[in-house]
């Protein structure tokens, strides 16, 4: 059923209802580079009003730098920091924002930001290089704990300089360090925060940030509540919508059922729901109501080996599992053309993308080559074997996307029809995450968002998580080298070398991109998506009527 309507919403309903014959705000359901806002370039943005947006998880933890639901986490807390740079999601170049100028050393190895002077947390203290120092310590002393813990492999220590400048510096070259800067993952807290035992933040006791909204309460499973900033006055300049929120506040509302997402936006009780499924983009477009979207930077979805089981660690049977798996197929029947076939380990939106499709080839018949000639044979079910063990490999997955259940029963009928009989996994997060740290799989249904090449290396490295355990000292030397490569050009071209060699060895088999979908009221406004493809700040947003 929807959500529960207020007064505000049930009029702002009858508004939305003569608006339905309307044209479309600016983005249409095909994918493009850069998520354009919604509305027009001529509306006069109107202050005031309180916002819903209904999203699909509780957000778990409202520590910017711990570890939440996904994106659903990220668009409450986006809201509550700031970082040191913005990433442009036109052409993913890193602007100012709370660091005016930020330079690097030759070997990539100290990174230098000089901040503003007029910032101030939620809580009146200022920002100052100490801010900075603090924080990254403590994402550093959480270790595993914190989900920016990735980005500072190599931590030597951030010096204060002077009030307003800091250096961080690092033992090995770490090139993809400024674009971290730019995540919600480092944003920026205050003293009080820091104050709080780090498991203790997760309810959002003592966040305190820079950002242009403020906690007023969290109810697990069922709501946010953020309230706006008069004096916010330090958003990107680079990006419209530096001063303070129109809004006076922002609600979210936790609705697991995608169904029941849709049907309150339909019914006017919510302003925008986040996680649209591809079964309603069609309709909500047909009904006059604006979708926000754009494709997600990083890892594609797709399969991924785990290297030290004995079927992903048999360079024939990854093969053959690649030749036996259609990517045009999956995403024709799950998804809709807003979603595209991966050409490559990362997305089209993501900085260093290079297009390595000629590996990526189906052909069920040659699968069937690929395994006899490395010795399996056909049993009388059909199913291959080889010395006495026939050919089962599990495949594990998270319902984090619907339509995952699809791809994945779609992948395991593709396999059951050349000879392999795959036994599908699938648990909750905490339990999903328990089973790659134990290797107690063989392959993987997943993707992870990052605008920035060096998610392979966080993702696929030994030296980082390695949950896949891939044993290739020539892919793990193309992710470190990546790191260590300050020139652009030139780190794109290791990064391409590094995709190239995770399809061609069948460590890794892209199958679709992920593409964000935001569904909107026609009379909110101003609602944008950033580099990683996550909802930016609410600044820009309002709501007509």
């Amino acid at each position: 059923m929807p959500l529960s309507p207020t007064p505000a919403r049930a009029l702002r309903a009858a508004a939305s209802a003569l608006a339905l014959g309307l044209a479309l705000a600016a983005c249409g359901t095909s994918a493009e580079p850069a998520a354009a806002p919604s509305g027009s370039a001529s509306d006069a943005p109107v202050d005031g009003g309180d916002l819903v947006l209904a999203i699909g998880n509780d957000p778990i933890s409202l520590n910017p730098s711990g570890i939440g639901s996904g994106n659903d986490t990220l668009y409450v807390t986006r809201q509550l920091v700031d970082s040191l740079l913005w990433q442009d999601p036109a052409d993913g170049s890193l602007e100012p924002w709370l660091a005016t100028e930020w330079s690097s050393s030759a070997d990539a190895t100290e990174h230098t930001f000089t901040l503003r002077d007029d910032v101030t947390f939620s809580d009146g203290t200022p920002l100052t290089a100490e801010s900075v120092k603090a924080t990254f310590d403590d994402i550093v002393a959480a270790g595993a704990k914190s989900g920016a813990a990735p980005s500072f492999v190599g931590y030597v220590g951030t010096t204060v300089v002077d009030e307003h400048t800091v250096t961080v510096a690092f033992s090995a070259p770490n090139a993809a360090f400024p674009q971290a800067t730019s995540t919600v993952a480092l944003g920026v807290v205050g003293a009080a925060t820091l104050a709080v035992p780090f498991d203790d933040r997760a309810s959002g006791t003592g966040v305190v940030g820079s950002g242009p909204f403020v906690l007023d309460h969290y109810t697990k499973d069922t709501e946010t509540v953020l309230t706006a900033r008069t004096d916010y006055a330090w958003g990107p300049d680079a990006r419209r919508g530096a001063g303070a929120p129109h809004l006076d506040s922002v609600t979210f509302q936790v609705a697991p059922e995608a169904g029941v997402r849709t049907g309150s936006l339909t019914s006017g009780q919510v302003d925008v729901i986040g996680g649209v499924q591809p079964t309603d983009i069609a309709t909500l477009e047909q009904s006059g109501y604006p979708l926000v979207h754009r494709a997600n930077p990083g890892i594609t979805f797709g399969l991924t080996f785990n290297g030290a089981s004995p079927i992903g660690s048999d360079p024939a049977v990854r093969e053959a599992i690649a030749l036996a798996v259609d990517p045009t197929e999956i995403r024709d029947t799950a998804l809709v053309d807003g979603f595209a076939v991966a050409t490559s380990v990362l997305a089209s939106t993501t900085p260093g993308v290079a297009d390595v499709s000629e590996h990526l080839v189906t052909d069920p018949e040659g699968a069937a080559e690929v395994l006899e000639d490395a010795g399996w044979d056909k049993g009388a079910d059909g199913i291959y074997a080889k010395d006495g063990v026939r050919l089962t490999p599990t495949l594990v997955w998270i319902t984090n996307f619907s339509p995952n259940q699809t791809a994945v029963e779609l992948i395991q009928a593709e396999l059951k029809a050349v000879g392999i009989e795959v036994t599908l996994w699938s648990g909750a997060v905490p339990d999903f995450q328990a089973k790659l740290r134990s290797g107690d799989f063989d392959l993987v249904w997943g993707n992870l968002s990052r605008a920035d090449g060096d998610v392979l290396r966080t993702q696929y490295s030994t030296a980082a998580t390695n949950f896949y355990r891939i044993d290739d000292p020539t892919l793990e030397g193309l992710l470190q080298e990546q790191l260590a490569v300050s020139d652009p050009a030139e780190r794109d071209a290791v990064l391409a070398q590094a995709q190239e060699r995770l399809v061609s060895e069948h460590w890794v088999l892209p199958v679709h991109e992920l593409t964000t979908y935001l569904g909107l009221s026609p009379d909110l406004h101003g609602v944008e998506l950033g580099a990683d493809s996550r909802l930016d700040q609410l600044t820009t947003a309002w709501l007509a009527g």
